[in-house]
């Protein structure tokens, strides 16, 4: 195993860690470190969806035991975003148009969430239908074109509406990110091929990742969960301004 293979094991580790602490997979954080360790483009994409899966199970089974997931939540947001996560996909706009506005709304999401991480409590505020189809419908299309990862903008999107708590946003999440992230892998079926040997190196850093950052995630309590995501949001919104 050369360096490179070794750190990028280490840095994939961490990050399943981080982000399934808040029902995330990481594919965001998967695809800054690719690129800055100078993976080649046409593997980084499916990597990272490969990882994203392997973590989102992990994290979904792990807040779905906990009790931290809705299916009257999920269905209608996950039913609209499949179909308009595969159709953002074949499209691809101006990267110098499109980063610096995500990065400053992700920004801009993250500071809400830490300065109201205390007032975030159980919630009973039924999501509505309309709501939950075409927030979905959005979510799922900005993922098909950025190749963030879904869960990045619907956690904040609960919370700030007042849809979930952060637990019950990170199980709902986690399996919204599971979902669009095979229905991607799924799209790219004929770019499988070109996943990098060092796979079986990578893919149990991110599963032993994903058990630490679930677990934890999944008995914690809120203002933790909410600290985290805070901070997901930071590193995610830096990495779009600045790489355009």
């Amino acid at each position: 195993m050369n360096a490179t293979i070794l750190i990028l094991a280490v840095l994939i580790f961490a990050a399943a860690v981080l982000y399934s602490s808040v029902g995330h997979a990481g594919s965001s954080g998967y695809l800054t470190i690719m690129a800055l360790m100078g993976i080649a483009p046409e593997v980084m994409k499916p990597t990272a969806l490969t990882l994203n899966i392997l973590v989102a199970v992990i994290a979904t089974v792990k807040f779905y035991r906990a009790g931290y997931f809705s299916w009257s939540l999920f269905l209608p947001l996950a039913i609209a975003s499949i179909p308009c996560s595969f159709i953002g996909g074949y499209l691809t706009l101006p990267t110098a148009f499109y980063n610096p506005i995500t990065g400053s709304a992700l920004l801009v999401a993250a500071y809400k969430l830490f300065r109201t991480h205390h007032t975030i409590a159980v919630t009973h505020q039924a999501i509505p239908l309309f709501a939950a189809l075409s927030s979905g419908a959005a979510i799922g299309f900005l993922s098909g074109v950025t190749g963030i990862g879904g869960g990045i903008f619907l956690s904040p999107l609960l919370l700030l509406m007042g849809w979930a708590n952060p637990q019950q946003s990170a199980g709902v999440s986690a399996a919204f990110i599971l979902v669009n992230s095979t229905a991607g892998l799924l799209g790219h079926l004929s770019h499988v091929a070109l996943l990098p040997k060092a796979i079986v190196f990578w893919a149990p850093s991110a599963i032993l990742g994903g058990l630490i950052g679930a677990e934890y995630g999944s008995k914690h309590k809120n203002a933790n969960l909410q600290r985290l995501l805070s901070i997901l949001l930071v590193v995610a919104g830096l990495k779009l301004l600045f790489s355009w």
